[in-house]
Formats: structure tokens, C-alpha cells, sequence
């Protein structure tokens, strides 16, 4: 599965492997390369449920910016349970925060996505606002400044202090059971990139 698939324009080089399913939050050219991918994945670019090889997927309705899309347009979240495990995109988020409504389709969240890059998305303070509504056992920092990227949004520092977790260290990949997940409180988990 892979979501939001970039460009190359962006200046990190765009996944280029075979997936079944791509999801994709939002029809910008920095979220949108199904080209780059081989096959012929399921792909997925708007809000309801789906079900494709035993893969259960949802998506929501909401806004890339605090202004209700005025300014970003609309953005999908997606929910997808994978053998079990709940795992949730946010794409490019940019409310300050989720309605009621959002976060009871989004259900009992194991793994969770979230941007915060600040510039179109959510920054450090309104993403751990989202974290606290959500209250995800994993949280995966996404969509924010690494070496080579050619998009000027923030870099993960702020939100990594603002959540207590400055020093993070990043991890190649997340290797995880349903029976292994954290209990007792949120693990953040950075992926190198």
C-alpha cells in the first residue's frame, strides 16, 4: 500500500515499487504519481469504503487548511486496517483540529500519520492537538523538511519538542505486530527518509 505518491519535482526521489492498493488525499502533483509506481494498483482518491484483497479502507472528508478549504481545498483521511491494525493518513491535514464526527469514522486508531510541516498543513502545536484527540498508540511524523527537499515547509524539530520527544531517533522501517503495539502510552516513531 502506498499513499500520497510524489513527484520527483519535489527533489527526493519518488517510490518507484509495485503496490496493490495507492491512496491518495488530495489531487496535488505532490501527492498524486501513480506513474511511478509498476502494476496496476486499486487506486483510491475520495472519501467512502472500499474493500480490495481483504484490505479494508475508509476515507473522510476533510480540509488541507484552517480556513475550510478556502485556500487548499479538500484533503482525505484515510483509515485502512491491515491484519488488524488500524493505521491512519491524514494526508495533508490542516484544520486545527478534527470534528466528532471525523474521529468517530476513524475509530480505535493504532498507527497514525500525521503531517507537521506547518506550511499547508498542521504545525507542532495543532498536530499534537489532533494527537490528543486521536490518542493513537504509534505516531509517524510526516510531511515535513528533510535534506534534499525542494518545498519549504518546517523540519520535524518543533513538533518533536512540543510533544516531549526531541530526541527521537529516526528508524529505518516499523516492523509491527497487532500483539506488539504499546499499551500504556503514544510511541513516536520517526522513519528515516
Amino acid at each position: 500500500m502506498v499513499f500520497d505518491p510524489f513527484q520527483k519535482t519535489i527533489g527526493l526521489t519518488p517510490p518507484a515499487g509495485e503496490a496493490q492498493i495507492v491512496l491518495i488525499s488530495h489531487d496535488h502533483s505532490d501527492h498524486n504519481n501513480t506513474k511511478s509506481l509498476k502494476g496496476t494498483p486499486f487506486i483510491i482518491d475520495s472519501p467512502g469504503e472500499y474493500e480490495y484483497q481483504g484490505i479494508r479502507v475508509r476515507g473522510i472528508r476533510s480540509f488541507h487548511d484552517s480556513e475550510k478549504g478556502k485556500k487548499e481545498g479538500l484533503n482525505t483521511i484515510y483509515s485502512a486496517v491491515l491484519e488488524g491494525i488500524n493505521v491512519v493518513h491524514l494526508g495533508d491535514l490542516g484544520q486545527n483540529e478534527l470534528t466528532d464526527r471525523q474521529i468517530d469514522a476513524l475509530g480505535e486508531v493504532d498507527i497514525l500519520l500525521i503531517p507537521v510541516g506547518q506550511i499547508s498543513t498542521l504545525g507542532a502545536k495543532e498536530a499534537a492537538t489532533v494527537i490528543n484527540q486521536i490518542e493513537p498508540k504509534i505516531v509517524i511524523p510526516m510531511h515535513y523538511w528533510v535534506k534534499g527537499l525542494k518545498v519549504k515547509i518546517d523540519n520535524a524539530d518543533a513538533f518533536l519538542k512540543e510533544i516531549g520527544q526531541k530526541e527521537a531517533k529516526p528508524q529505518e522501517k516499523l516492523v509491527i505486530k497487532q500483539k506488539d503495539l504499546p499499551q500504556e502510552r503514544i510511541e513516536v516513531v520517526v522513519l528515516k527518509i
